[in-house]
């Protein structure tokens, strides 16, 4: 098996309790499937982007499967490791609101510089547009991802500088329904 361990070591399950929302039973099933998967301990960037494409097999999901892909990858060394895994999954299958936010503004924060700019927007609305393939769901003024982004800026940037602060991504995102819904949702 590549080297890696069968079992998670005490320790690590008791970093990880503590650490995300997962007990130490859920812990041990999602370790035994993520070896099922990644034998060797790891999820590749292709392995990643194929988990996307079969689940959106309609849609484009390369593209967003690499922003998502970069969130997950914390220590941004190309790979996600088990630790990386579990503890995104915790905060978008179980965190708060807010922590979902957080992790949403981290996706959307192409640069990392800490403010998501307009071409950081379009980039991930477009991204998110291709992966779904039918706009035709959208609301009439948001059916091109140019559009749906010029309505994110209206509503959230509050100081009109053409950036979003974490504070003016979350203060709008709490008024925006369609974000709502989705950050909501137990598959976020």
């Amino acid at each position: 098996m590549g080297g890696q361990p069968t079992k998670l070591q005490p320790q690590v399950v008791a970093d990880l309790t503590v650490n995300t929302s997962f007990s130490k039973p859920e812990l041990e099933q999602w370790y035994k499937g993520f070896l099922a998967d990644c034998p060797e301990g790891i999820l590749t960037k292709d392995q990643f982007k194929g988990i996307y494409t079969r689940t959106f097999p309609n849609g484009d999901a390369d593209v967003f499967a690499e922003h998502a892909f970069r969130t997950f990858d914390r220590n941004q060394n190309g790979t996600i490791d088990f630790r990386e895994f579990i503890t995104a999954l915790s905060i978008t299958c179980r965190g708060t609101f807010e922590e979902r936010l957080s992790w949403a503004f981290d996706l959307y924060d192409v640069d990392g510089n800490g403010y998501i700019s307009r071409a950081e927007v379009l980039e991930i609305v477009g991204a998110i547009y291709k992966l779904v393939a039918n706009t035709k769901l959208m609301p009439e003024d948001e059916q091109t991802p140019e559009m749906r982004v010029d309505k994110i800026f209206r509503e959230m940037d509050k100081d009109s500088d053409n950036k979003l602060s974490l504070q003016e991504f979350v203060d709008g995102a709490k008024k925006d329904p369609s974000i709502i819904k989705i950050i909501d949702s137990p598959t976020f």
